[in-house]
């Protein structure tokens, strides 16, 4: 069983979902492309996403690889390094990513991050669960939110999520390294689990029957996102404790799953912070 189909424990690793093959047996060809890399490889890229790596220190570091600019900046915002980095040209890192990909002269190759069990991230007083969101821009801007809203831990489905590496991290802006990922074999069972827990869950759905913004909210909670155009599951839906909508006053009335989920967070953080009776 591969470590991204196995339920969490504590210390599981986030699941990195590379190709399968003789590569990911640890076989490393020379000049492979990006996206052909072992499951327990974390890749980032950018300065964002590796500033915060390397100042993270529950992140292993295994390759880094800089060119002459980033370190120069490195070294002036003094973040620690962990290890002896490569000094490259920039088309040596354009030859590991996508065409489009915009390294800033800095990759690295690390350990995937620990992953809480549901136990520890219902401790939290904001919790985020995401049900089947899979664009990896998505959900890595829905996790820089997620850092600045001072959530607790993102709560998802092993399957049906896109790997906490490459783009994703990349559109995270390092906000991997601030929230964790618990992944749960069952996204049903564990809202059931996490209510057992004193956890108030509340989806956001278009046919919510408040605007999120009129909804008593109090810690812990956990707010539900699902897919963009399919919204909630329906056993999702109905295991939540409360459904609510986001009213806009505009004459657009929908927004891009991330875009929703910047706007929810923030009022699920001022509803959790305020203090009771007020």
């Amino acid at each position: 069983m591969s470590e991204r189909n196995r339920p969490p424990f504590k210390g599981q690793p986030f699941h990195t979902r590379g190709a399968r093959g003789p590569s990911a047996r640890g076989e490393r060809p020379a000049g492979r492309p990006f996206g052909d890399w072992p499951d327990d490889v974390a890749i980032l890229y950018g300065w964002h996403s590796v500033s915060e790596a390397l100042r993270n220190p529950r992140r292993r570091i295994r390759r880094l690889l800089v060119t002459e600019n980033a370190m120069r900046r490195l070294t002036d915002e003094k973040v620690p390094l962990k290890l002896e980095p490569k000094l490259v040209r920039p088309g040596e890192i354009d030859r590991l990513l996508e065409a489009d990909a915009v390294h800033q002269g800095l990759f690295v190759e690390a350990d995937p991050l620990p992953s809480p069990s549901l136990a520890e991230v219902a401790e939290s007083d904001l919790l985020l669960v995401l049900d089947q969101i899979t664009d990896p821009h998505n959900v890595g801007a829905i996790v820089r939110s997620a850092a600045a809203m001072k959530v607790g831990a993102i709560v998802t489905t092993a399957r049906h999520s896109p790997a906490a590496t490459g783009v994703l991290a990349k559109s995270a802006s390092g906000g991997l390294e601030h929230v964790p990922f618990c992944f749960v074999p069952n996204l049903a069972r564990a809202l059931d689990d996490l209510k057992q827990r004193g956890v108030l869950v509340v989806g956001l759905d278009s046919e919510g029957a408040d605007d999120l913004a009129d909804t008593p909210l109090r810690a812990p909670l956990a707010l539900v996102l699902g897919a963009e155009g399919k919204g909630l599951r329906q056993l999702t839906r109905q295991t939540c404790d409360v459904l609510a909508r986001i009213d806009l006053p505009g004459a657009i009335v929908s927004l891009n799953v991330s875009n929703a989920a910047a706007l929810a967070l923030y009022m699920a953080r001022r509803g959790v912070s305020r203090p009771a009776g007020k």
